[in-house]
């Protein structure tokens, strides 16, 4: 058998759970929800089958966390999903499970436009100060 490059397997079990976790999103069926748990165990584990990982809990945590505020049983459950979803980096998935989960992504809250300053326009010019004009001569 072929060693596996250690980013290309990461990569591709992270999209995994990650279309686990849309496929709970859509059906809440118990299965699929095992699916997300069962990916995010492997993900844990690492590629290495070795017991030295066993004490790694982050994805199956972060996982049992959506799973939750997929079904809405917590308060937090709308803020867990926007930052999951924020996290998503392909933009197809990051939709479909904003889709899924019934969170507008597109309702961003406008940005504030701070006023623009020219404070270069002025850049390099002596401070004026209190003082007056020079009287104009007149000639003539």
């Amino acid at each position: 058998m072929e060693a596996q490059d250690p980013v290309e397997w990461r990569s591709r079990v992270l999209r995994a759970w990650q279309l686990a976790l849309l496929r709970f999103a859509v059906t809440l069926d118990n299965t699929d929800r095992l699916n997300v748990m069962a990916t995010a165990a492997e993900i844990d584990r690492g590629s290495h089958r070795g017991e030295e990982q066993a004490n790694f809990h982050f994805f199956r945590k972060v996982s049992a966390d959506l799973c939750t505020s997929i079904l809405r049983q917590n308060d937090a459950a709308d803020a867990n999903l926007r930052q999951y979803i924020e996290r998503i980096e392909d933009i197809r998935l990051k939709r479909a499970f904003a889709s899924a989960v019934e969170i507008d992504i597109d309702a961003a809250p406008p940005r504030i436009r701070k006023p623009r300053t020219n404070d270069w326009l002025w850049r390099g010019l002596a401070p004026r100060g209190n003082t007056s004009l020079p009287a104009r001569r007149r000639t003539g």
